[in-house]
Order: C-alpha cells, then structure tokens, then sequence
C-alpha cells in the first residue's frame, strides 16, 4: 500500500486549491472547476506537449506553461484565462483548424467561438494535410486528413501499453504523419486490431468503421446513443465494455479508463467482436 502524498496549496485564477504533491497543474485546473482545453492530453498515457491548447500562464514563468505536463508546485499562482493565455490558445486552435479537419473533434466549435478564433484569416490556399480516408479493414478507418499528431495512438501501440509498435511517425515537418512500417497496408502491419489507437484519438482520425459509414449516411447521431458498462464474456480477465447503443444495435464498443483492470484498453475480441449479439 502506497503511502499518502504530501498536499501543495496552489492558487488558480485567485482561489486557492490543494492537491496532493506531484499532481500537474492541470489536475489543479480541474480542482478548482476550471475548464481547461486539451487534445494531446490522455488520462492513461504520459503527457506528449504535442498540441499546445492546455497553456496557462505561471507567475515567474517566462514562457506559456503546458498544463497537462507541469507538475504543481507549493505556493504556484496560475492564470488559465490572462489575455496571454487566450491569445495562444486562439492561434493553436486557428493553426489547426486550418490545416486539418476539425469536424468530429469534441468540443473544437465551442473553443474556437469562446477564443474567438478564425481558421479562414489564413486564406483558401492555406496548406492542409486532407487526404482520403484508408479503408483497407472491416473494423476501424484511418482519416488523417483529421490527424493533429498528437502521438496518442502511437503511444498507445508502442510502449506504453500494447506494445505491437505497429504505427510510428514518417516524414518530417508539414509531411510528418503517422504511418505503417514502410507504410504498408494495415492488414500486412504488425497491428493485432486492439483498437486501442481509436480508444485514444482526440478527433476522429481513427473511427469504427460502423461510426464511419453511418456519419458518410448522415444516421450517426451520439445524442440518440445510450451506454451500457458491461463485462466482457470472451475470457476470464474481467475487462470492462461500454456498448454503445443506437436503434438497439450495437455501434461501438469503448472501456472505462478508470476500470483497473484494462485502463481503457481492450484486445480485438472486446473491442470489436459483438457481432455475435
């Protein structure tokens, strides 16, 4: 048994929240009931500092300060909303929106109209990463004209969970994307159909292939799904599923990230085999 942690007093916004030692500034963020925004962030992987939107200002700090990697200090004062703040936010999220498409990312809209940001300042002949999807399997797609490299799905294939190292980063710069080895077909890679790369993704680059057809059908419609947490029957591990459910047909299968057994994570007969039912 682990023994308890020391608690830090941090002031957020001018209200003093107390976490305990070694938790991030974002974790203080959400103590005090501040929205902060992430995309590269996942509560089950180590923070990447790819996207850049989770940015506060640190008094004493000189630069901007990632808030999902920095951990919390005793005595730290940290603005979330400075104009500073918002103004970096605001490029990130019209840098991104720019090149790549937004349009299934959970609450991109809302951000942007909240910072005031504006994709189309950059012009029509604005570079962009748009591509058309890779179908080339019955179970998940890869749109990477949807992909912010985050390095989430990377992370998730690698070392930190499945370790199936699959998937990597190609190419540099404005060419960097994530790609097969040697970018072969998905059906000729290492990849063993975990999902857990989809469980991961911030915005839709990787989806079900359920979920695709039906938003390419215009029936894909989250407000009319329910949820069901239920335990997976294919063996005696005990991992968590939650079914998603609409029309009374199963369209897609998550996990829990706080179920201690997978973490979210799931092999290929949880996450994608309920054709049975």
């Amino acid at each position: 048994m682990q023994p308890p942690r020391r608690l830090i007093d941090v002031e957020v916004d001018g209200e003093a929240v107390r976490v305990p030692e070694g938790s991030t500034v974002l974790d203080a963020c959400r103590t005090a009931g501040k929205d902060i925004p992430t995309l590269c962030y996942g509560d089950t992987l180590t923070p990447k500092n790819a996207c850049r939107v989770c940015v506060v200002e640190v008094e004493g700090s000189r630069t901007l300060a990632p808030a999902c990697s920095r951990k919390a200090e005793a005595g730290m004062v940290v603005g979330t909303d400075t104009d500073r703040a918002r103004h970096s936010r605001k490029v990130v999220l019209e840098l991104l929106a720019s090149s790549t498409d937004l349009s299934t990312t959970p609450m991109a809209k809302e951000w942007m109209a909240d910072y005031g940001a504006d994709p189309a300042r950059f012009g029509e002949e604005a570079a962009t990463v748009a591509q058309p999807p890779k179908v080339d399997n019955d179970l998940y797609v890869r749109d990477y004209g949807k992909c912010i490299l985050c390095y989430k799905c990377v992370d998730a294939c690698g070392e930190q969970w499945q370790n199936s190292f699959a998937i990597s980063v190609a190419g540099r710069g404005f060419d960097a994307t994530i790609s097969t080895e040697f970018d072969v077909a998905l059906t000729e890679s290492a990849c063993v159909y975990c999902g857990n790369c989809v469980e991961v993704c911030p915005t839709g680059a990787l989806s079900f292939k359920t979920e695709f057809d039906m938003r390419a059908e215009g029936t894909w419609d989250e407000s009319e799904q329910s949820t069901t947490t239920t335990i997976c029957s294919y063996c005696g591990v005990g991992c968590n599923l939650t079914l998603h459910v609409q029309d009374n047909k199963i369209v897609k299968v998550t996990s829990p990230h706080d179920n201690p057994v997978t973490h979210g994570n799931l092999c290929i007969k949880g996450r994608f085999g309920y054709g049975y039912v």
